[in-house]
């Protein structure tokens, strides 16, 4: 039989659902559609027969993924199979009949690989710090014995027996400060003092000691205190449990049990340190990531900000707030991401679909939940497509962007109710997006939850305010960085929006936004060119000049900040008419030329009014005999040094100083006014 290039199985498993291979035959062209009731039961040899012919096979089924990929494995076939669920996502819903357009998108999408990540390696050998406070710890200190290479701290022996057989190291110690990461933790100790060995009755300490430090590669807190990380939960080798709950102590031990060994976690986040704008002078631009991160895992580091990537845990806020795209989430990457909605939206269109909306959500939380909604209530939304993520706090204004320029009508993103990651950033960016959305005709499509019930779900699905979308979408492929893809975004969806206005006024700390100087107060000192991080703000070598790039502006502050007239003054807003234009000049003055050779150099303004502040003898350097050094000022640096040299100018030629006042000098001349007042006061009295 006929080699089949590419071909995809539909099961209507044992007809629970009703799959579309019209719809889907519309949205994928170029593949073979076949169809089954019980694929993988009574029908496997058809999966065979296929799997034998294709070159490239789509099962719409994952339920059943290992089956298919055993048969695979024992035929010793060499077919590219991938498996994509539209049974809960899709056809087993209320309105499961009506979703054909949603099974073509989700098979369509399910060929887009996103590419590697580059993995980051931790280490462990094991080497352990247990924190406590009671016997507690020294309990789990020797059930871990077997299994760790344990150290107990206890912050108060007193009271306690010492043990019969010391199977651990005990001291007595109070933490002051950790860090590090699974592998490489470093922990401060204060009055660190060890028991002696001839301990009876009662530990008898040693002397106490300030400052030890302690390496290890897992901590075991029990000290039933503050945490001693932020995020803990979310920090490789950190367990934290309290100790009066023997079930969390139990659970805790069983999950550090198994931290040793080599483990690898992907890097979540891509940064380009040239591209931040944290800091420029020691003086302080953007701080977005730092107020967002809750691990710790981001610090300053002079100009910018450095991103641990083995204390990262992957919420990706930083990467949504950051306006410069020096920080980019990885998983997936920001154009690999607006690809899978690109697909999703043109083939759920292609297949007959109207007003798509997209739900967003994570895999520990959100599948679940749409799998219960499936199985025991009324199953999503036939318009409502499923986006699965590593968190939902990844997501930012060039993905909402992105997902109404290409035909969304609204966006859903699905969050716990008791969130793992703090939202606030991402709430932040929803109202970045509502705020533009509203303004161009669509609506405020951009809606959070928090539930983790599957009826609360469907009902928050169904109703809510109506949005527009895009009458004609657009189709614009995601290239360049992310801020490209920001800017990109903005105008293609602007470019469709129902009722497109040019100007969008935005909260504060938003990514975009013009720079106001007062140009009477501007002296075009340029250092704000100089702090610029994104040359927003630029000169011309060939003029006194300030122009100004809207397009690049990421509203970090520095300019206003480093400005020492203070005449630069930020408003956040998105100007569509500023996308591909040309600079604008803020300020511009003539130049100064040469008095000697005629070169063109600073600002006039700016020599005549230092000039007019130094005639008249204000300055020994330019009074008396030295007035004819006045016409050096309007000299280019180049003649300004050989008339100095041509001149015998000695810049240490300043009249005398009278010396400096000593205590003695200050008593004798209050002695001398006192004099001067009891000689008057006589006469007057005379």
């Amino acid at each position: 039989m006929a080699t089949l290039e590419k071909t995809i199985i539909l099961c209507s498993c044992e007809d629970t659902m009703q799959p579309d291979a019209k719809a889907v035959a519309a949205a994928c062209p170029n593949a073979t559609i076949k169809t089954a009731n019980h694929l993988c039961r009574s029908e496997i040899a058809l999966f065979e027969d296929l799997a034998r012919r294709s070159n490239d096979l789509t099962i719409a089924c994952t339920q059943e993924a290992p089956l298919f990929n055993d048969v695979i494995s024992d035929a010793e076939l060499k077919v590219n199979a991938r498996f994509v669920n539209i049974r809960e996502q899709a056809g087993w819903a209320k309105d499961g009949a009506k979703s054909g357009p949603k099974m073509a998108a989700l098979i369509a999408a399910s060929s887009l690989v996103p590419p590697p990540i580059a993995p980051v390696t931790l280490t462990s050998e094991g080497v352990t710090l247990i924190l406590g406070r009671d016997q507690v710890a020294m309990d789990a200190a020797r059930a871990m014995a077997d299994k760790l290479d344990v150290t107990l701290i206890i912050s108060d022996l007193s009271g306690m027996i010492p043990p019969r057989e010391n199977a651990v190291p005990i001291r007595q110690g109070k933490v002051v400060n950790a860090s590090g990461w699974l592998g490489a933790f470093e922990v401060k100790i204060d009055a660190y003092r060890e028991p002696s060995a001839s301990s009876r009755a009662a530990f008898v300490l040693g002397p106490a000691r300030n400052g030890l430090v302690s390496r290890c590669d897992v901590i075991i807190d029990l000290t039933g205190g503050q945490p001693l990380f932020p995020a803990s939960d979310l920090r490789a080798g950190y367990f934290c449990a309290d100790p009066a709950s023997p079930g969390q102590v139990a659970d805790m031990l069983l999950k550090a049990a198994d931290a040793v060994g080599t483990f690898d976690k992907p890097k979540y986040i891509d940064f380009k340190p040239d591209l931040c704008a944290h800091s420029r002078s020691k003086i302080t631009g953007c701080t977005r990531c730092l107020d967002l991160c809750p691990t710790g895992a981001i610090t300053p580091a002079g100009d910018h900000v450095a991103i641990s990537a083995e204390i990262c845990a992957g919420c990706g806020a930083c990467a949504a707030a950051c306006p410069t795209g020096a920080a980019t989430y990885t998983l997936p990457l920001p154009d690999a991401l607006a690809m899978r909605m690109r697909t999703l939206l043109q083939a759920y269109a292609t297949a007959g679909g109207h007003n798509a909306e997209l739900l967003f959500h994570d895999q520990s939380h959100g599948e679940p939940l749409i799998d219960m909604l499936a199985r025991y209530g009324a199953g999503l939304p036939a318009n409502v497509i499923p986006v699965s993520l590593n968190e939902t706090s990844q997501v930012g204004l060039d993905t909402f962007m992105a997902a109404f320029a290409y035909g969304a009508a609204k966006v859903h993103v699905l969050n716990r109710a008791k969130p793992k990651h703090d939202i606030a950033g991402l709430a932040k960016q929803a109202d970045y997006a509502n705020t533009i959305l509203a303004s161009q005709g669509f609506g405020a499509g951009v809606v959070l939850h928090e539930t983790d019930d599957p009826d609360a779900l469907y009902a928050a699905l169904t109703s809510g305010a109506k949005t527009t979308a895009a009458k004609k979408p657009s189709s614009y492929m995601p290239v360049g960085g992310k801020r490209d893809q920001l800017t990109l975004a903005l105008r293609e969806m602007h470019a469709v929006a129902p009722a497109p206005v040019a100007s969008v006024s935005m909260p504060a700390e938003a990514p975009f936004g013009r720079v106001k100087v007062d140009a009477d107060g501007c002296t075009l000192c340029l250092s704000c060119v100089s702090a610029c991080p994104v040359s927003a703000l630029g000169d011309n070598p060939d003029r006194p000049m300030l122009t100004f790039d809207e397009s690049l502006c990421v509203q970090c502050g520095l300019c206003a900040a480093t400005c020492p007239e203070h005449v630069i003054t930020l408003e956040p807003r998105v100007n569509f008419e500023a996308f591909g234009a040309p600079r604008v000049t803020l300020k511009t003055e003539e130049p100064a030329h040469c008095t000697s050779c005629g070169t063109a150099f600073g600002v006039k303004s700016t020599i005549d009014r230092i000039a007019a502040k130094l005639e008249g003898n204000k300055h020994w350097m330019f009074s008396g005999q030295n007035s004819e050094r006045l016409k050096v000022l309007r000299m280019c640096e180049n003649c300004r040094v050989g008339e100095m040299t041509k001149g015998s100018f000695d810049p240490y030629g300043a009249p005398e100083r009278a010396p400096p006042k000593t205590t003695d000098d200050y008593f004798r001349e209050r002695e001398e006014i006192e004099k001067a007042r009891n000689e008057n006061k006589g006469k007057l009295q005379s």
